[in-house]
């Protein structure tokens, strides 16, 4: 049927969340343009742009009927997501429903994980070098701020220059007002790659809320509460808001602080009207004043040559705008001999040859470019076809294919012929116009397999650093992760585990968008090799989002290309993410298609993993026999194929589900024959975890000293090999060592550091369990208020994860508090619920619980007889 047929108009809006590829998003589209009454194309694009220039758009951006009608043709491998929602809008005005349609083009298209790739930081870049003029509009934006809540908006077209301003206005902000916070993004508003969309500005707020201090598991999941939570936690603050390169007012209007005492400035090619600004400048090119003050800045005693104009000649052909001008810089101090008179004659020349584009972008850019060196031609070429925000030394020299001494003196000069930005100390970044021009140049000058080379380099540099990371941070499980061989450039030494977890995460954010990149551009391996190697760190780490990210690429790339055993590793691994997050049901499901997968390649070791997770989920459901079941089987599959670590580990993990089920004596046995192979192997991670939990077991069991000597050692060695949340086991277990022992201020202490580490990280029944701890310290040092309000916290978090025996031990903590406070009714009821769950998850615990509950019982009969 004819795109353009006349058709019954459907009463149904199509639903785009039901498309699983780009096809079934343009029939979907397809099928709106019916609904909405089949209009034509022309009609479809004359709202489209009288939209757009509404919303500030220039003409060059407006669109063509050819271009709208193309949106409607099946077969795209590609769409342009921003003239697709105005489509949408246009033939449906509804802002939700527009939405529903953002959402499932990200996910169709991949975007979410590119979005959800953005760099904040706590300060302002550097915005001195080179800055002249625009007096007046620093005057306004720095005396606006007496205002509360200012919202100071720079607009203008590409390179004028707003960047800029709007560091130079914050630094002079910053000398003149105090401020507790400062906080800086670029948006990507306007990146050249599809792939790299405009940042979400739900991972903008992710970010900023975690610089803000907010634990990784306590930021919402919902932009709405992202808003409130990051508004809340600016409340009473002196803050300073940069937000770098904005789409628009709707990308930016969830990360306006709009509370007293915050002073927010925005720059963006388009009108940002719509957030009702408090100051907004429209910024042009210079003035022939400031064009000629900056050039007397950037080239101080360049020969003028015979025509005192010449400097005026130039920056008219670069149309005045400041970043032409700064390219153009560069490129005469690269020309020696030469006067600003030649310079001018020159341009003069050029220009008569051939129109510039951008008002003189595109002729600095051409001149700028065609005298560099053709080893920095190329490097540039390459360099904007990485797939993260910023880049060092390393990475370019990945890319080039060259030595780290020679690509940095490279580097410097680009960044000194301004084609290049310093993001800050050893990393760069692209002006989005340069980048753009860059990447064409690659694109015309590169063959495809060179650029694919390049890449491949590229991913091999960032795949091999991160397995050598993990090597140092746990050696022991090298042979569980890929075998990944050495890169071929330069790498930086990782020879302890600081500096490893370092560059893990400087690059956390590169190592996430080089994985998407490699399973969307025909590396699939690498995004599997890195997920694989990546797992724990993220995880670890609290970067669960991430992970999800990475683990979920992989599992596609491996099933595109049949690869079944890195789809159950991926598998695995997203359970593993699910099960820490506190999402069983997830986990679960994920870990039993790894399982199934792993059984059918007949790969014993996967197996034994994925029974390993099982029996934690079964754990945290508070089904021991299950759980017990589950790791032993696991244990006998890593004696089959001696694998000495996986022997080690499940050993360990046996005895964990052992002592939660009471079973003391047996799981002491599994921790001393665990203790003695870690030892044996050399492998500190797992000594530490056993002795964690054996000074559990043995402060269980009265043997007070030697739990003592044992979880101190455990955190010594969590500390040396940088593990967070091994630490806060250890802080946690030596609160409740110290609690046992009459020393309820001293475990008060090591149960809140072990808490903040533990909210940190986003382990939910972590949480769970050292709010029971609290509560049971404070309680003991006589603040009972204090302990119901720790129980109520564990037994909300235990109940929304469904750990029924934290459950159980936050309701007999609540009937402990309320019986000390004399509130018997309630003790009795808070005990009546931990007999009923303790009961059911067959511990010894319900008995001493059913005893207390008696004795209550006996005394209120006492009383009403």
């Amino acid at each position: 049927m004819p795109v353009d047929a006349p058709v019954e108009r459907f009463t149904e809006l199509p639903d785009p969340a039901q498309a699983s590829c780009l096809d079934e998003v343009i029939e979907r589209l397809r099928l709106l343009k019916v609904w909405a009454g089949d209009p034509s194309y022309e009609t479809i694009k004359n709202r489209v742009n009288a939209a757009w220039v509404a919303a500030g758009r220039p003409a060059s951006e407006l669109t063509r009927r050819t271009t709208v009608a193309h949106c409607f043709q099946p077969g795209r491998r590609r769409l342009n997501t921003d003239l697709v929602l105005a489509v949408v809008e246009a033939l449906r005005p509804d802002a939700r429903y527009v939405a529903r349609w953002r959402q499932s083009l990200r996910v169709v298209g991949g975007e979410i994980e590119a979005a959800s790739q953005v760099r904040v930081q706590e300060g302002l870049p550097d915005g001195s070098a080179g800055f002249v003029g625009r007096a007046a509009e620093l005057d306004e934006l720095c005396k606006a701020v007496r205002s509360a809540a200012h919202v100071g908006a720079i607009e203008g077209m590409a390179g004028a220059g707003k960047t800029q301003l709007a560091l130079h206005a914050g630094h002079r902000l910053l000398r003149e007002h105090a401020f507790d916070r400062v906080l800086f993004v670029n948006l990507r508003g306007f990146h050249p790659d599809p792939v790299q969309p405009p940042a979400d500005p739900a991972a903008v707020l992710d970010e900023f809320l975690r610089l803000l201090g907010v634990p990784g598991h306590q930021i919402p999941h919902d932009l709405t509460a992202r808003v409130a939570a990051y508004r809340e936690r600016l409340a009473g603050l002196r803050a300073l808001v940069v937000l770098d390169n904005a789409a628009g007012a709707e990308q930016v209007r969830p990360l306006v602080p709009a509370v007293p005492g915050c002073v927010t400035l925005v720059t963006s090619r388009r009108s940002l009207a719509g957030l009702r600004p408090s100051t907004r400048l429209t910024i042009e090119m210079f003035t022939r004043e400031e064009a000629r003050a900056f050039l007397a800045g950037a080239l101080p005693g360049h020969p003028v040559g015979t025509d005192p104009a010449a400097a005026d000649r130039i920056a008219a052909r670069c149309g005045n705008l400041p970043l032409a001008l700064s390219l153009i810089a560069g490129h005469v101090r690269n020309i020696p001999g030469w006067t600003l008179t030649d310079h001018a004659d020159r341009l003069d020349e050029r220009r008569h040859r051939q129109q510039p584009l951008d008002g003189g972008v595109d002729l600095a850019l051409r001149l700028s470019y065609q005298h560099l060196p053709a080893e920095r031609q190329r490097l540039l070429r390459l360099a904007a076809l990485h797939p993260a925000q910023d880049f060092d030394g390393y990475a370019a020299a990945a890319l080039a294919g060259t030595d780290l001494a020679t690509v940095r003196t490279w580097l410097d000069h680009l960044r000194s012929d301004h084609l290049l930005q310093e993001a800050r100390s050893g990393r760069y970044a692209f002006h989005d116009l340069v980048r753009s021009f860059a990447a064409d140049q690659a694109r015309d000058q590169d063959r495809p397999a060179e650029r694919r080379a390049a890449l491949t380099r590229l991913a091999d540099y960032y795949l091999a650093v991160s397995a050598a990371a993990m090597d140092v941070l746990d050696p022991a499980e090298r042979h569980w992760r890929p075998r990944v061989p050495q890169a071929d450039t330069p790498v930086p030494a990782l020879s302890d585990p600081d500096a490893a977890i370092a560059w893990l995460n400087t690059e956390r954010s590169t190592l996430v968008a080089v994985a998407v990149n490699a399973a969307a551009n025909g590396r699939p391996s690498h995004t599997v090799r890195l997920s694989q190697t990546l797992c724990h760190y993220l995880n670890d780490n609290g970067r669960h989002a991430d992970a999800v990210t990475v683990h979920s690429q992989a599992q596609h790339a491996a099933q595109r290309t049949g690869d079944r055993a890195g789809q159950a590793h991926a598998l695995r691994d997203l359970g593993y993410t699910y099960l820490t997050l506190g999402q069983h049901e997830r986990a679960s499901a994920h870990l039993e298609q790894a399982l199934d997968l792993f059984r059918q390649i007949d790969n014993p070791f996967g197996q034994a993993r994925a029974m390993t997770s099982l029996g934690y989920v079964a754990d945290r459901s508070g089904d021991y026999p299950k759980a017990i079941a589950y790791k032993q089987h696991a244990l006998r599959l890593y004696q089959q194929i001696c694998d000495s670590t996986g022997q080690t580990r499940a050993l360990l993990s046996l005895g964990i589900s052992l002592r939660r089920s009471g079973r003391l004596a047996e799981a002491g046995d599994c921790y001393q024959q665990t203790l003695a192979l870690a030892r044996q192997a050399g492998d500190r991670r797992t000594e530490a975890s056993t002795l964690n939990n054996l000074g559990v077991v043995e402060t269980m069991s009265g043997r007070y000293d030697t739990a003592q000597r044992h979880l101190e050692r455990a955190l010594t060695l969590y500390r040396e090999f940088t593990s967070r949340t091994g630490e806060a086991h250890a802080l946690d277990n030596l609160g409740l060592l110290h609690n046992r022992r009459g020393r309820p201020e001293a475990a008060i202490g090591c149960h809140q550091r072990a808490l903040d580490i533990f909210r940190e990280a986003g382990d939910r029944e972590c949480e769970a369990w050292v709010l029971n701890s609290l509560g049971e310290a404070t309680h003991s040092a006589g603040r009972a208020t204090d302990a119901i309000a720790h129980h109520t916290a564990a037994r909300a978090v235990a109940t929304a994860i469904g750990a029924r025996d934290e459950q159980a031990r936050a309701h007999a903590g609540l009937g402990r508090a309320h019986h000390t406070m004399g509130d018997t009714g309630q003790a009795r009821e808070q005990y009546r619920h931990a007999v009923t769950l303790y009961t059911g998850l067959g511990v010894p615990e319900a008995d001493e619980v059913s005893a207390r509950l008696a004795e209550l019982d006996q005394v209120v009969e006492s009383r009403m007889a």
